[in-house]
């Protein structure tokens, strides 16, 4: 029995190490600066990872100390959080599925369209509410002026690749026409009335720019994919751990020789998955 409760406390514990990529992958998420002004994914993503770690301490604690009941929330409750995790990674691979950049002659830089993006994201950016708190979460950032000290003639800016961020939001778009000052200072050509962006475009350098455009709201988009697709990478490689953890032939043979021995009265549910788990089972061997 001894030797049962510590290899189930084992087990368990590595469930607690599994939601550290996840809680660390909304961390990371919540200081890109994209990520924090408009705060979709971070919170969800941080919010299950702990979740995750309450479930898996409590099925540790269950494992160690002989708690029947906290076995029986732990097989509930992490069987639920693995399929929330699996639809988390199915959402964030669906919405960042579209939208890429597109090549502009004799530039190294791409432009972006809103129009390419899935219409979950573009709904956080078309609100002009929503929008204005995040223009001006964004122009209070460096990401722009940061442009200044390091590109100081025109060529090396057209040959410079820009994040989508700086290329939507911190020059105007190339079809344009303006002419290069400076990467945020750009003189008007005689009819700019190419785009609505082109009439957007502001060389004020605090509330202006770009950040009306909607090549700055696509070039946030953008950004939100590339950082989204990396955490997605990192959820998907624990999702198929903590799956495969739970599915495990011995990790199940463990639970249910607790549960049976403990002589837990399951609810319905319960002794349905109890039973599904045995015949697996049975059949693996």
């Amino acid at each position: 029995m001894a030797m049962s409760n510590n290899v189930i406390g084992a087990i368990n514990f590595v469930a607690m190490l599994l939601s550290i990529p996840i809680i660390g992958a909304g961390i990371w998420l919540a200081t890109e600066t994209d990520n924090a002004c408009v705060q979709i994914l971070q919170w969800p993503v941080i919010i299950l990872g702990i979740l995750i770690l309450v479930v898996a301490i409590a099925g540790f604690i269950g494992g160690f100390w002989r708690v029947t009941w906290l076995l029986v929330f732990y097989l509930i409750a992490m069987l639920v959080l693995i399929i929330l995790l699996a639809c988390l990674v199915v959402f964030v691979y669906m919405v960042t599925a579209r939208g890429s950049g597109h090549p502009e002659p004799s530039r190294s830089y791409l432009e972006y369209r809103l129009d390419d993006y899935s219409g979950f994201l573009k709904r956080r950016v078309r609100s002009h509410y929503k929008w204005d708190k995040i223009r001006t979460c964004l122009s209070s950032t460096s990401v722009c002026a940061e442009l200044n000290q390091t590109y100081r003639m025109a060529q090396d800016f057209f040959n410079a690749h820009l994040s989508p961020l700086q290329s939507g939001c911190c020059k105007p778009p190339t079809q344009c026409g303006y002419t290069f000052v400076n990467p945020t200072y750009w003189i008007s050509p005689i009819n700019n009335a190419a785009d609505m962006d082109c009439l957007n475009w502001s060389n004020d350098q605090t509330a202006g720019l770009c950040y009306a455009c909607d090549s700055c709201k696509a070039g946030l988009l953008e950004n939100l994919e590339k950082e989204w697709k990396r955490a997605n990478i990192v959820l998907t490689i624990t999702l198929v751990l903590l799956a495969t953890r739970e599915l495990s032939s011995k990790a199940r043979g463990f639970e249910l020789m607790k549960l049976v021995e403990q002589g837990t009265k399951a609810m319905p549910f319960l002794k349905i998955r109890i039973c599904v788990l045995y015949a697996i089972d049975n059949r693996n061997e």
